[in-house]
């Protein structure tokens, strides 16, 4: 089974509704998307770095996801990795072993919990 990606903004935001969970290299969503088989997308911030440090840590998360997500993704689902500052410094083995688990986590449904909203200065 082919893994496809995400390109419309819609469907990024419709996976903000989904299960969230944080790792401390990144923070995997998994929102069900309607029987159109496994999708994933990769966004990253400028708050992480430069454009050719933000390029390296999308490059490093689709490899990732490529290799997971025949075998231990969710079945109809969108998966979305969102960098986090460490996750650029991090051991490519070590964020593999973490999105397994994340993965793992999501499947039974256990989300860490909604995120606060940051009042603006």
């Amino acid at each position: 089974m082919t893994v496809s990606t995400i390109r419309k903004r819609a469907d990024f935001l419709a996976a903000n509704r989904g299960v969230r969970v944080a790792r401390p290299g990144f923070i995997l969503l998994a929102h069900p998307n309607e029987g159109q088989g496994k999708r994933f997308g990769v966004t990253v911030t400028k708050r992480i770095g430069t454009a050719v440090v933000r390029n390296r840590m999308k490059r490093r998360f689709r490899e990732l996801l490529r290799a997971a997500l025949p075998g231990e993704g969710l079945a109809d689902h969108d998966h979305v990795l969102i960098g986090r500052e460490g996750g650029i410094e991090r051991d490519f083995a070590a964020l593999r072993s973490e999105l397994s688990a994340a993965l793992a986590r999501a499947a039974k449904g256990e989300g860490d919990p909604p995120r606060r909203r940051r009042r603006k200065p």
